[in-house]
């Protein structure tokens, strides 16, 4: 689909929010900070959004949408529920490699999330969404036989913390281990527990 003038400002000035965000935190960030990221003038980034809150709430949707027909690609293969988790994982590894800035601005939702209710219920429903799409592929292994029978919403829950845990990276000294080490040892720990042994298969 192709993107209209006005969607096309609306993402530079999102991608350059997002850039301050990264750079300064919310609370020292401010709209002039994104004028001159974005090399808009004050006047364009007012147009599209009235206060900094307004437009930091939207850059939560344009970060979820961005990702989002990744994600529910990843669920919608005709693939082993295992290689679906497997790419899940994988995914979040090569954005991580790719572009780290989402990561790091997720610990700054996650504090205003503690402040503010309407980033508490934005991050809220972003989680449940991805939760939901986990819980369907657990359910699918489980259904097919793959995998054991297990709490879906808790092993859901535990994969998803898992996952989230790339943003201790961008926050602690990792002290030799990189993410990608990390994430592929955490994917092989979560199979191990969730695939059927093959004698419980012939059972």
């Amino acid at each position: 689909m192709n993107k209209t003038k006005q969607d096309i400002r609306k993402d530079q000035i999102l991608d350059a929010a997002l850039t301050v965000l990264v750079q300064n935190g919310y609370e020292r960030s401010r709209m002039d900070d994104v004028v001159q990221e974005s090399q808009l003038s004050k006047g364009a980034i007012y147009w599209y959004y009235k206060s900094k809150k307004e437009m930091y709430l939207d850059l939560i949707n344009f970060w979820v949408l961005r990702y989002s027909v990744t994600l529910n690609h990843i669920v919608e293969e005709d693939e082993l529920p295992s290689q679906q988790l497997k790419n899940l994982f994988q995914y979040f590894i090569n954005q991580n490699e790719s572009d780290p800035q989402p990561f790091v601005a997720l610990t700054e939702f996650w504090s205003m999330a503690q402040k503010d209710p309407d980033f508490r219920k934005k991050l809220q429903k972003v989680y449940t969404h991805f939760l939901e799409l986990i819980e369907e592929i657990i359910e699918r292994g489980v259904q097919s036989g793959e995998f054991k029978k297990v709490n879906r919403r808790i092993t859901a829950l535990s994969i998803m913390v898992n996952i989230e845990s790339i943003n201790w990276f961008t926050i602690f000294e990792a002290h030799g281990v990189s993410v990608t080490e990390y994430m592929e040892t955490i994917t092989d720990f979560i199979l191990s527990g969730l695939l059927k042994k093959h004698e419980e298969i012939l059972t």
